[in-house]
């Protein structure tokens, strides 16, 4: 692009400063305005629309293949969904590179795995891809993060331009090694999440049913429409409700909501079950700790939805 252009685009790290410090959200409630805060969603979400479109193979199915797992908001299940999702597709027959994008780096911890290198010594040059990776089970190898992601996010920072492009550059070709890339992003917004988002077609945003929750979406809904103005083949492909409880009025309640205003875009909920907190903690994904609890059969689902938006449209 021109020198416009590139200025910018590198005016995003500078967005990073201000994303998620305030929202309409909090100032409705802050004044008194808002005594609903349900109600507060349907209000600033209508001028937020539903971002849909779909990136088309030359068979005519749909390229799904770099998803991003993301949403400022943390404790939401993010790391949950990237690591059973990318357990449901390798068992699925489908190869998955699951790519931790977290300086907690609890992915390798929930498979059970201690990596020796992982996604900073790839994308620094230290590595090569086939010795960074870690094949942690049968079609599903691991880039792993952790704490060596700090010294790379100093590394993105000091770049005067293009820093937002430095994990699509380092992945760049990996496409026709995988059939999936799943990408684990960490809370908030910086310099990592906007590289994921500079990569991925598709992002899946897990929603726990709950109000403050809602405000993250808003946020980072308003986040990425920020960065599709330079990546319009980048779309919100899926919202997962988890930590969805009958029991509960109000998680019902926003279940509806989301289910009004983004359609299609939102997917069979993911109900609380102890069994998904209680996995990681032995280093297994739910389908080998509990196969045959509800949360294996609601990844099981998610894992489908993405098999059939995937698979080839053909004309009646």
């Amino acid at each position: 692009g021109n020198n416009a252009d590139t200025r910018e685009t590198s005016q995003l790290w500078d967005y990073t400063c201000i994303v998620g410090q305030d929202s309409i959200l909090s100032h409705l409630f802050s004044f008194g305005k808002l005594h609903n805060p349900v109600i507060g969603f349907i209000l600033i979400m209508g001028s937020i629309p539903p971002v849909i479109g779909d990136r088309v193979n030359l068979e005519g199915g749909l390229w799904m293949r770099r998803i991003a797992i993301a949403l400022s908001k943390g404790g939401v299940g993010k790391t949950t969904t990237a690591v059973n999702l990318a357990a449901g597709l390798a068992r699925s027959g489908k190869t998955v590179l699951l790519v931790d994008v977290d300086t907690q780096g609890q992915v390798a911890r929930a498979l059970g795995c201690e990596p020796p290198a992982g996604l900073a010594e790839f994308i620094q040059g230290e590595m090569s891809i086939g010795d960074a990776r870690f094949l942690a089970r049968d079609n599903l190898w691991l880039l792993s993060g952790g704490r060596t992601l700090v010294g790379l996010k100093r590394v993105i920072t000091r770049k005067d331009f293009g820093g937002e492009q430095t994990l699509a550059e380092a992945l760049d070709g990996l496409d026709n090694h995988y059939d999936y890339i799943l990408l684990d992003t960490a809370p908030g917004w910086d310099v990592l999440t906007i590289n994921v988002l500079f990569y991925a077609q598709a992002v899946l945003t897990p929603v726990s049913l709950e109000v403050m929750t809602l405000q993250g979406l808003i946020d980072f809904s308003r986040s990425m429409t920020t960065i599709q103005r330079y990546r319009d083949d980048l779309t919100l492909k899926y919202v997962l409700p988890t930590f969805f409880d009958r029991r509960v009025k109000k998680s019902e309640e926003i279940l509806n909501q989301l289910q009004d205003h983004y359609g299609d875009q939102l997917c069979p909920p993911i109900r609380y079950n102890v069994r998904l907190s209680e996995a990681p903690g032995y280093g297994q994904t739910i389908f080998e700790y509990s196969p045959r609890s509800a949360g294996a059969q609601d990844y099981q689902k998610l894992t489908e939805r993405i098999l059939e938006d995937d698979k080839p449209k053909t004309n009646s």
